[in-house]
């Protein structure tokens, strides 16, 4: 086995075993905030508020697009014609 190789195996699980600086309540859970951060980011001065609008945006453009697909699918199965624009279906 080459010097190199064989030194990096031993290194190997020492590296993967590092502390990491965090203390661990149990296994897995092992966030905590930095010194000057609160414990709790809601209601401090670092929440983000974010708007309940902004958030929701993409949930309701995935609405909207299901609701596309469904135009396009009624009509396909009636015609057996597949229009990508909505607006050219007759209704």
């Amino acid at each position: 086995m080459k010097p190199i190789l064989f030194m990096a195996t031993l290194l190997l699980p020492v590296a993967a075993m590092a502390y990491d600086g965090t203390h661990c309540k149990e296994p897995g859970v092992c966030w905590e905030p930095k010194p000057g951060f609160p414990e709790k980011v809601a209601g401090s001065k670092y929440d983000p508020k974010h708007d309940p609008n902004e958030v929701n945006k993409q949930a309701q453009s995935v609405k909207e697009m299901e609701a596309r697909n469904e135009q396009r699918t009624q009509h396909l199965v009636k015609t057996g014609q597949f229009v990508y624009d909505v607006e050219e279906i007759p209704h």
